[in-house]
């Protein structure tokens, strides 16, 4: 008879889980020899050990976002359960599936203070939509099915603590008996469409329209094919989420790509100007982007009810899986003939193109990082993943890189936290081991914990089916994305907090074996992209940015620049470089936007 951890690896591999990222501890010591026997034995899955728990906790996210399974991490007691908490918050703002199987001190030590023990259940109480301990082996089978099935259907992560004693106790079936739940395993599919007479009332009001505006989120993946058809219906332009970026292809004419701070002028322009708004599949945070109050009639889409008119106020609130409910409304919709709006959204699209491009080729101290994502844009390879960190990486993979039809793209999104892109990058390749996968991560984030994967990368990049695993390094030695913040909320620039540790990180990828390229002038970033995509093996691609590069978000206000000034008069450290790079920035917008009103007039 199998223990409770054998039984549980069965049951996970049986519910069609077959990759784990785990860090092993005493704590959970009775499942890692489960695990060792299992590998043994030829069952049918992968134990990947990372160098850190939380690294663990967000590549079981991203293998959620980059397979639409659930991901599975595994950490030990104490300390390695709580590593996993950042992780799992990002599956829980991003709405991603994951099951964390975490050690707990034995059964009879539980209330007595014993080394590494913490009240696991609270602990994740806030983070899980549900946590549960098993206290008993003929509990495992519902603890671990009801688990799986909430984590799937709630799109949230879910937590099963395994004290040390249960973890190798001899496994019970569940028994008909009181007290006693017996599970089976599958879960109900999600694919949802409202009732006819909601859809109409939702066609009615999109038909009404004459300049609409599709705001589309990460819950729309698998759509695809639906949004670009309710679009080319009702003769719309489309906005798309950082984290859906990849849901609708970068060469569609009239998708402007994102909006806010990191988004496009026409993205701005189109929600300040529609009359309607459909969202789908978006809890679209920044409410200072979309239209004004009053101004759109609204639809929005989503499975999750408490998204619903959380944002804007909508006139008809669908909740239903995205493509369904496309697919249904699409039944009622009329088609609009006049395509000035769309038409008009793709000019100001191809203007926009302009404006990024120049101020991508403005010269830098030593290279734009611009520059370096606008180069890389057309060198993407057609089935490459690309991934972003939080910070500064996020703003230029937002304003320069399109994604095409085959491509994915992704990174921590609500939480937006520091260092993902690395984990993100790292699961997506274990996950598609025949893609090339491109890593766009600050210096800062790869000192944090991004420098430790490039073991894991050392350690398994012979087994990949594409050896293309490209991790470029903005260079600049400084948290630049805080030090802007810094600036527009009025302060200088604090060297002490935000100045890093110079390294060279090309240096680092030859001590580890891998290619190491190093550039810190313009005219190389080109050749280095070649050479990086031509590399037998992983490359870090180290390059010298200027910190002194200005975020320029596509709307300015007044207060922004009353706040820049004012901060720059106190003393910013880089003053000079900022006032000189923010100037060469804003006279290349400037001038493209000049150009933009010649042609529009003429």
């Amino acid at each position: 008879m199998a223990n409770v951890s054998e039984f549980i690896i069965d049951r996970l591999i049986t519910w069609d889980l077959h990759r784990f990222y785990g860090y092993p501890g005493d704590g959970i010591g009775g499942f890692d020899g489960a695990l060792e026997s299992a590998e043994r034995d030829g069952k049918d899955f992968r134990y990947i050990r990372p160098t850190h728990e939380e690294i663990a906790a967000f590549m079981a996210t991203a293998h959620a976002k980059f397979t639409g399974e659930t991901g599975v991490c595994i950490a030990t007691s104490g300390p390695g359960a709580v590593h996993l908490l950042n992780g799992l918050y990002d599956a829980r703002m991003d709405h991603q599936p994951v099951l964390a199987l975490v050690g707990q001190q034995a059964r009879v030590s539980l209330g007595s203070d014993f080394q590494q023990q913490i009240d696991l259940e609270r602990v994740f109480q806030d983070v899980a939509g549900y946590v549960e301990t098993v206290t008993t082996p003929m509990q495992a089978q519902l603890v671990l099915d009801r688990a799986l099935r909430i984590a799937s259907t709630r799109r949230c992560p879910a937590v099963v603590i395994l004290p040390n004693d249960v973890q190798t106790a001899e496994m019970e079936t569940p028994t008909a008996e009181h007290f006693v739940s017996r599970t089976g395993i599958g879960r109900p599919s999600t694919r949802l469409r409202p009732p006819v007479d909601e859809l109409r009332r939702a066609a009615a009001v999109l038909d009404e329209g004459e300049r609409i505006a599709l705001l589309v989120g990460a819950g729309a993946r698998g759509a695809t094919d639906e949004v670009l058809a309710v679009a080319d219906r009702l003769g719309a332009g489309i906005v798309t989420s950082l984290l859906a970026k990849d849901v609708v292809p970068g060469d569609v004419p009239h998708h402007t790509q994102q909006a806010g701070l990191l988004g496009s002028r026409p993205s701005y322009d189109m929600l300040q100007d529609c009359d309607t708004l459909l969202m789908v599949g978006s809890n679209y945070p920044y409410t200072e982007f979309l239209p004004p109050t009053g101004q759109a009639r609204g639809v929005q889409i989503d499975l999750k009810a408490d998204n619903l008119s959380l944002r804007y106020p909508m006139e008809v609130n669908l909740i239903g899986d995205a493509r369904e409910t496309l697919s249904g409304l699409l039944e009622h919709l009329q088609h609009h003939d006049d395509r000035s709006w769309q038409n008009g959204i793709a000019e100001q699209m191809k203007d926009w193109d302009e404006v990024t491009a120049g101020l991508a080729d403005v010269e830098a101290e030593p290279v734009n990082p611009r520059y370096v994502y606008q180069t890389l844009n057309p060198r993407l390879p057609r089935n490459a993943i690309i991934t972003a960190d939080a910070g500064s990486t996020a703003d230029w993979y937002g304003q320069h890189i399109k994604l095409g039809q085959d491509m994915m793209g992704s990174l921590s999104g609500s939480l937006a936290s520091m260092l993902a892109s690395m984990p993100y990058a790292l699961s997506a390749k274990f996950a598609h081991p025949d893609r090339p996968v491109v890593c766009t991560i600050g210096d800062g984030a790869f000192q944090m914990l991004g420098m430790n994967e490039m073991l894991t990368v050392k350690r398994s990049w012979r087994e990949w089916e594409d050896p293309r695993f490209i991790v470029l390094v903005l260079h600049n030695n400084d948290l630049t994305q805080v030090s802007w913040e810094m600036r527009q909320a009025g302060d200088p620039r604090y060297d002490t907090s935000q100045l890093l540790e110079d390294m060279n990180y090309a240096d680092y990828a030859e001590l580890l074996g891998l290619t190491g390229i190093r550039v810190d002038r313009k005219e190389d970033v080109a050749a280095a992209w070649d050479r990086a995509f031509a590399s037998d093996r992983p490359v870090i691609l180290d390059v010298r940015t200027d910190p002194d590069t200005p975020p320029l978000p596509p709307h300015i206000t007044l207060e922004d620049a009353k706040n820049m000034t004012a901060t720059l008069a106190k003393g910013d450290p880089a003053e000079g470089a900022v006032i000189a790079q923010s100037a060469r920035g804003m006279a290349a917008a400037l001038f493209a936007k000049a150009r933009e009103t010649f042609h529009r007039d003429r």
